[in-house]
């Protein structure tokens, strides 16, 4: 893993948190408790500011950046971030799901519990509202989510809290 400081702004990692092989974060990044950031993903901080809130995960392959003097990457809490997804200077709120391959832009933002499909494209200063389902290129919001559709981002966070216990002994063995 790299973790590298720029322009005298440094990564704060809770000591709680799994951070993967491979990962690289820069910067202004601040990393909560129990939080994972797995194998390969990317957080640079070099223009804006990067904030992973406790208990999120933040999967293989993701990247977190954002536009210079525009926008902030903000993940909640309990927040999921799937595999391969960009979260370009967008907020997800606490709970939510970011589907695999989805890409968040600049100044979107997730509402609570709300699900981001796979291969989604939200665009710029989109809002989803909380507890809703975005599919599609360019995103849209298709659907309210059931209320045990809901949990699935939490779901999530909490299956991925346990697995990075188990992947944070083996790393030590």
């Amino acid at each position: 893993m790299i973790i590298r400081a720029f322009k005298g702004k440094t990564p704060k990692i809770a000591p709680s948190a799994f951070i993967a092989d491979g990962v690289i974060i820069i910067g202004d990044v601040e990393i909560g408790e129990h939080v994972s950031i797995w194998y390969n993903a990317v957080l640079r901080a070099d223009v804006g500011r990067i904030v992973v809130g406790a208990g999120s995960n933040v999967q293989d392959g993701s990247c977190l950046h954002m536009t210079t003097d525009l926008s902030h990457a903000i993940i909640g809490e309990d927040v999921t971030v799937g595999h391969n997804a960009i979260v370009h200077g967008a907020t997800v709120k606490d709970g939510a799901l970011v589907g695999m391959g989805a890409i968040l832009l600049d100044l979107a933002v997730v509402g609570e519990e709300a699900l981001i499909a796979a291969g989604a494209v939200v665009p710029p200063r989109m809002v989803v509202p909380p507890g809703s389902m975005v599919r599609g290129q360019p995103g849209r919001v298709v659907r309210e989510l059931s209320a045990e559709e809901r949990q699935e981002g939490r779901r999530g966070a909490a299956h991925y809290r346990e697995l990075a216990a188990e992947h944070a002994r083996i790393a030590v063995s």
